[in-house]
C-alpha cells in the first residue's frame, strides 16, 4: 500500500490498483503538487463538509466516475450534484471491494459554504478508519483531542496516524502529541498546518513532541509504503 501526503490534509491511498483521495482540497491550496483537472480517484473519502475538505470532490468524482463516501448528510447534499456517493455515519463499516472504511467521531464543525453566502448543514463530523491488504490507515480530520482516542487505538491497530497540528481549528502540536500517545499508531503524520496564516506550525517541533519518536514528516507529493 502506497500512502502519500498532498498539502494541508489530502491524502492519496493507492491500493490493489485502486486509487482513493481523502479530503481533496486541492484548488485554493497553495501547499499542494496536485491539479483538480489532471488528478485521478476511483473513491473519495471526505471526512465533513467544510469546504477546505470538500474542495474539489465534485469536479474529480464526475470526471473520474469516482465513488463518494461521507457521512450521509454530506454524501446526500452531494448526491444532488450528480455524484455518485455512499452514506455512512459514526461508529459504521462497510467492506468495499477497495477495502472496509469506519468512521469515528471527531469534534468541530461541519458545514458547506456556497457562493450564495448560505451555511449548508453537513452532518456530523468523522475520523476514518481504512483498512485493507492487512493494514490500517487512521485519518482524524479537523478533530480536537478526545480521550476516546484510546479506545480508537486500542480496538484498532493503526499503521499509520494523520493528525492535524495546524491549532485554532484544529488540535495543536501538543494534543496532537498526546493525541498519537493514546492511538499507538506504528507511524504518525502530521497534517492540517502551514496552509493559512492562523495555523502555521513547525512539523519538526512536532514530530519532537512525540514520546514514541515515530513522526514522520511528509512534504506535499512525498510518500510512505507500508
Amino acid at each position: 500500500m502506497k500512502i502519500s501526503y498532498h498539502g494541508h490534509s489530502v491524502v492519496q491511498i493507492q491500493t490493489n490498483g485502486k486509487t482513493i483521495l481523502i479530503d481533496p482540497f486541492i484548488t485554493g491550496n497553495s501547499l499542494t503538487d496536485l491539479k483538480a483537472d489532471e488528478v485521478k480517484a476511483d473513491v473519495i473519502i471526505l471526512t465533513h463538509g467544510h469546504n477546505d475538505h470538500v474542495g474539489d470532490t465534485v469536479e474529480i468524482a464526475k470526471r473520474n466516475d469516482a465513488l463518494v463516501v461521507g457521512n450521509a448528510d454530506l454524501t446526500t447534499f452531494l448526491s444532488w450534484q450528480g455524484v455518485k456517493t455512499h452514506g455512512m455515519n459514526i461508529g459504521g463499516a462497510y467492506q468495499f471491494d477497495f477495502g472496509k472504511i469506519k468512521f469515528t467521531q471527531a469534534f468541530h464543525g461541519s458545514a458547506f459554504a456556497t457562493n450564495n453566502n448560505e451555511i449548508v448543514y453537513c452532518g456530523m463530523p468523522t475520523g476514518v478508519l481504512f483498512s485493507n491488504e492487512g493494514k490500517t490507515i487512521y485519518h482524524a480530520g479537523d478533530t480536537g483531542l478526545f480521550s476516546d482516542m484510546k479506545l480508537i487505538g486500542d480496538r484498532n491497530q493503526i499503521d499509520v496516524a494523520f493528525l492535524p497540528i495546524g491549532d485554532n481549528f484544529t488540535m495543536g502540536p501538543e494534543d496532537a502529541a498526546y493525541a498519537a500517545k493514546l492511538l499507538q499508531a506504528k507511524t504518525v503524520v502530521p497534517i492540517h498546518y502551514n496552509t493559512f496564516p492562523p495555523i502555521k506550525q513547525d512539523p519538526y517541533r512536532f514530530t519532537e513532541l512525540l514520546v514514541d519518536k515515530n513522526g514522520k514528516v511528509l512534504n506535499p507529493g512525498e510518500f510512505i509504503e507500508i
